[in-house]
C-alpha cells in the first residue's frame, strides 16, 4: 500500500468511528429524554441517525476494505445490497435534511399555525415519502443490475458494467442526483433563507427597542451600553451563522462525490483514483458532522447527554464504593497481641 492509500484508510477508520459513537448518542439522548421525543422534529432526527448509524457499519467498512485489498470485498451478491443500501441511505440523509429544513420553516414562518401544520402524523407522511423516494432509485438499478463495485470510489455503489447501456445509465445517474442531492438543495436553500429572512427581521424590531431603550437611560454606565450592543450584533450573526452551517455542510459534504459521478462520464476529463475515494470520504464525512450539526450541539442534547454521562460516571463510582466496602468486611484488620 503506497503513503496515501494508507493514509485513505485511516481518515475511513476516523470516519466510521466517530459516526458510530456521535450516532450512537443521538440515539441515546432520544431514547432518554421524553422531551425529545415529543418533538415533531425528533422524528426526522432519529430517521437520520438510523440512516448514519447504517452507513457506518455496512458502507464505510466494505470502502476501508476496498481501499486495502484494491478489489471487491465479498461476493457480488454482498456487493449488491450494500450498493442498494448505500444508495438508499444516501438519499434518505438528504431528504431527511430537507424534512427538517421544512419543519425549522414552518416553525419561524408560521409559528401560530405550526402544531396544526407539522404533527406526528404529517412527519410520518413525510417520512414515508423519503423512504418511497429513496427506495425506488436502488430498486430500479438492481432490477437493471447497475449496482457493484466501482474501483474509482473502492466502494459498492451504482456501476454500469455494460457498454450498450452507458447512455441510460448516464441519464439515469443525471435523475438520480437531480431528484436527491439538487432537489434536497433547493429546499434547503428556500427555506432556510426564509428563515433567515424571518430571523433578520425580528432582530431589526429588537435593535429598535434595545435603541430606543439606550436613548432614554441617559445615566446608563457605558460598559453596560457596550454589552447591550455586542449582544446586538451577535444576535444579527447567530442566524446566519446556523443557516450557512447547514447549508454549507450539505454542499461540502455531498458536492464533490456527485459531481466527480457526473463528471466521470465525460471522455475529456480523467479522475484520478484518489480523488474519487477523497469524494467519497467527504460523503461519509456527512454521517460524522450531522450529529452535532442537528443535534448534540443544542442545548437540550447537550444538558441530555451531560446527564446521561453523569448518571454513568455516579453509578460507576457507587458501584466500585461498594466494591470497596465489601472488600473492607471481608478483610478485618488484625489487632496486635
Amino acid at each position: 500500500m503506497s503513503i496515501w492509500e494508507l493514509l485513505l484508510a485511516f481518515v475511513v477508520v476516523v470516519l466510521m468511528l466517530v459516526a458510530l459513537l456521535a450516532n450512537v448518542l443521538v440515539l441515546m439522548c432520544f431514547l432518554y429524554s421524553a422531551d425529545i421525543r415529543k418533538q415533531v422534529p425528533g422524528l426526522f432526527i432519529l430517521n437520520l441517525t438510523f440512516c448514519n448509524l447504517l452507513m457506518a457499519v455496512s458502507s464505510m467498512p466494505l470502502t476501508l476494505a476496498g481501499i486495502i485489498y484494491k478489489s471487491q470485498p465479498g461476493g457480488d451478491e454482498v456487493c449488491h445490497v450494500v450498493g442498494f443500501l448505500e444508495t438508499f441511505l444516501t438519499t434518505n440523509s438528504m431528504l431527511s435534511m430537507a424534512a427538517l429544513s421544512i419543519d425549522r420553516w414552518i416553525a419561524v414562518v408560521f409559528p401560530l399555525s405550526y402544531h396544526s401544520k407539522m404533527r406526528y402524523r404529517d412527519a410520518a407522511l413525510i417520512l414515508s415519502y423519503t423512504w418511497l423516494h429513496s427506495a425506488s432509485f436502488p430498486i430500479v438499478a438492481a432490477s437493471l443490475s447497475w449496482l457493484g463495485f466501482h474501483h474509482l470510489y473502492a466502494s459498492c455503489t451504482l456501476y454500469n458494467k455494460r457498454p450498450e447501456d452507458r447512455t441510460q445509465f448516464v441519464i439515469f445517474t443525471g435523475v438520480f442526483h437531480a431528484l436527491s442531492f439538487l432537489l434536497s438543495l433547493v429546499v434547503l436553500c428556500f427555506t432556510y433563507l426564509k428563515v433567515l429572512k424571518v430571523a433578520r427581521f425580528h432582530c431589526k424590531r429588537i435593535d429598535v427597542i434595545t435603541m430606543q431603550t439606550l436613548v432614554l437611560l441617559v445615566d446608563i454606565h457605558p460598559s453596560v451600553r457596550e454589552r447591550c450592543l455586542e449582544e446586538q450584533r451577535r444576535r444579527r450573526q447567530r442566524a446566519t451563522k446556523k443557516i450557512s452551517t447547514f447549508i454549507g455542510t450539505f454542499i461540502l459534504c455531498f458536492a464533490p462525490y456527485v459531481i466527480t459521478r457526473l463528471v466521470e462520464f465525460s471522455s475529456v476529463v480523467h479522475i484520478n483514483s484518489h480523488w474519487g475515494i477523497i469524494s467519497k470520504c467527504l460523503a461519509y464525512s456527512k454521517a460524522v458532522s450531522d450529529p452535532f450539526v442537528y443535534s448534540l450541539l443544542r442545548h437540550q442534547y447537550k444538558k441530555t447527554w451531560k446527564d446521561i454521562i453523569n448518571k454513568i460516571l455516579k453509578r460507576s463510582s457507587i458501584n466500585s464504593s461498594a466494591l470497596a466496602g465489601e472488600s473492607h468486611n471481608q478483610n478485618p484488620p488484625q489487632l496486635n497481641e
